[in-house]
């Protein structure tokens, strides 16, 4: 008889309780009060300290998003549509101040970036993708491109490209999802 024959065919939560109760009742013939299993019980040592370890870990800072365009009102615009449904933003007026702020915050989990600015959008994601932060998910928006901008961007892997004026909806759906909240 091999050892698998007696053991149940569908081993469910039920079973395994039961199971470990019986084995419980089984050891413990010394006269000894009955150990009752708990749903404690069903857990390593280890297992159980991860547990508590993950569940007393300390908060991650939220991820936010880099909004990086060179008119102020478009920035404030953006910055309030995502502020309103619980995103955090940062803004930066240029390439450069955007640069900056991505090397010293690493919170940042999406940048959304506009292409007609004095320092160009290409040349930010550009440098962006040569940099540690090459992975960071980039999200273009404009609102006088041309197909070959379109081409130049896409060949620098950002997410999409949305032509100004930007539907909202879109953009918080794509936000999310790359910031990897529940859409």
């Amino acid at each position: 008889m091999s050892l698998l024959e007696n053991f149940p065919t569908k081993c469910t939560l039920s079973n395994r309780l039961m199971m470990s109760d019986h084995r419980a009742r089984e050891l413990n013939g010394q006269g000894k009060p009955e150990k009752r299993m708990t749903d404690h019980d069903i857990l390593s040592d280890a297992e159980r300290e991860a547990l508590l370890q993950v569940m007393h870990a300390p908060q991650l800072p939220s991820q936010r998003v880099l909004i990086v365009d060179d008119d102020p009102d478009a920035r404030e615009l953006l910055s309030e549509i995502f502020a309103i449904n619980g995103i955090h933003c940062l803004t930066a007026a240029s390439g450069s101040a955007a640069f900056k702020l991505l090397e010293s915050n690493r919170a940042i989990g999406l940048l959304i970036t506009d292409l007609r600015m004095a320092d160009d959008g290409l040349d930010l994601i550009r440098k962006v993708r040569g940099s540690e932060r090459a992975a960071l998910p980039i999200i273009i928006i404009s609102g006088n491109a041309q197909v070959r901008d379109a081409i130049d961007a896409m060949h620098l892997s950002v997410v999409d490209f949305l032509l100004k004026p930007i539907n909202a909806d879109q953009l918080l759906k794509l936000a999310r999802r790359e910031l990897g909240m529940v859409v």
